[in-house]
């Protein structure tokens, strides 16, 4: 996250809300590593990424949620592996889950 603070520092001086959404587990393959973060704002401005595009808007909307409700929440998005590749919301294009 430290990669976004040149960009965040001025928006939480000047009181903006922003919400973070930072991976925190991969399974299998992964575009980006733990500690990636995608940053938010109210308006949608986003700063950073967690995929490098693949599940973006499902975790801009998360972001936007927390903003929005005030909660933390955690999602998982990409393949779970119980026995049989099932699809979960967004797909990772590596097969991999964050």
């Amino acid at each position: 996250m430290l990669d976004l603070a040149a960009d965040l520092l001025p928006l939480l001086d000047a009181g903006v809300p922003v919400a973070a959404v930072t991976v925190t587990a991969v399974v299998r393959s992964a575009p980006r590593g733990v500690g990636a973060t995608l940053a938010v704002t109210r308006d949608a401005r986003v700063i950073g990424s967690i995929s490098g595009g693949c599940v973006e808007n499902d975790a801009v909307m998360l972001g936007l949620d927390a903003l929005r409700t005030g909660e933390v929440r955690r999602a998982r998005f990409g393949f779970s592996d119980d026995g049989v590749v099932t699809p979960i919301a967004a797909g990772l294009a590596c097969g991999g889950a964050v």
